[in-house]
């Protein structure tokens, strides 16, 4: 039999503009729920990837807030609700190249595709129908069927095993440094695209774009190929 290749999405940042509103969001939590303003989207950064309690905790740091476990989950639940108002108002289109990558994979007898995300299956639905992703048609892992967040393999590793297919033979697509760690970690190639930081933070991915439009098939079989 030939070899199976795996390419393994993120969510966030990868598929769609998912960042701004999770900052638009979260912002609106600590206005909300804290009543700290000035809070800015660079100030979560050190959370991107890494769920949603580490996203705000990150935020909290930053403006010296110390947050117990009950705020911590009151936050992460405010903030999934306001994220999915700001979602129901208008469409959150795919970024570009995404569609046509996704399709091209499905369409290769020798490529399984998975969405591998941290965020809960609620959020990370609306994103996907939003984007007019086929989730349905992949394996999809979410942040319920893991115990350990990025930077930790775990979600890869999860992702690789139900397609059946060892990590050395898969490709992750991330926006994070944090999400760029964990696909090392689990073994697997990186494609690391430049939708959420700037590349200088994405130096550990095997590959860095600024736009999925500049992968293809053929690109990511070479990547995966190279030793």
């Amino acid at each position: 039999m030939a070899n199976l290749y795996g390419l393994i999405f993120d969510v966030d940042g990868v598929i769609a503009d998912t960042e701004a509103v999770n900052a638009r969001a979260s912002i609106k939590v600590f206005e909300d729920l804290f009543g700290i303003k000035g809070v800015k989207r660079q100030d979560f950064e050190a959370g991107l990837g890494r769920g949603a309690a580490e996203y705000v905790k990150a935020a909290a740091r930053v403006h010296g807030l110390e947050m117990t476990e009950e705020q911590i989950k009151k936050a992460t639940q405010l903030r999934q609700e306001y994220f999915l108002k700001i979602l129901s108002e208008g469409p959150l289109p795919a970024f570009p190249g995404v569609s046509e990558l996704i399709e091209e994979a499905m369409q290769r007898e020798d490529f399984r595709v998975a969405i591998a995300t941290s965020s809960t299956p609620e959020k990370s639905r609306a994103v996907l129908k939003s984007a007019k992703i086929p989730f349905q048609k992949m394996v999809y892992i979410t942040g319920n069927d893991i115990k350990n967040k990025k930077p930790h393999p775990e979600l890869f590793l999860v992702a690789a095993e139900r397609m059946g297919i060892e990590p050395a033979n898969c490709v992750v697509i991330e926006d994070a440094p944090n999400g760029v760690q964990a696909a090392k970690a689990a073994g697997a190639r990186c494609i690391a695209v430049t939708n959420s930081t700037d590349a200088a933070k994405l130096s550990k991915a095997d590959l860095i774009c600024d736009s999925l439009e500049q992968i293809d098939i053929q690109k990511i079989t070479e990547l995966i190929q190279q030793t």
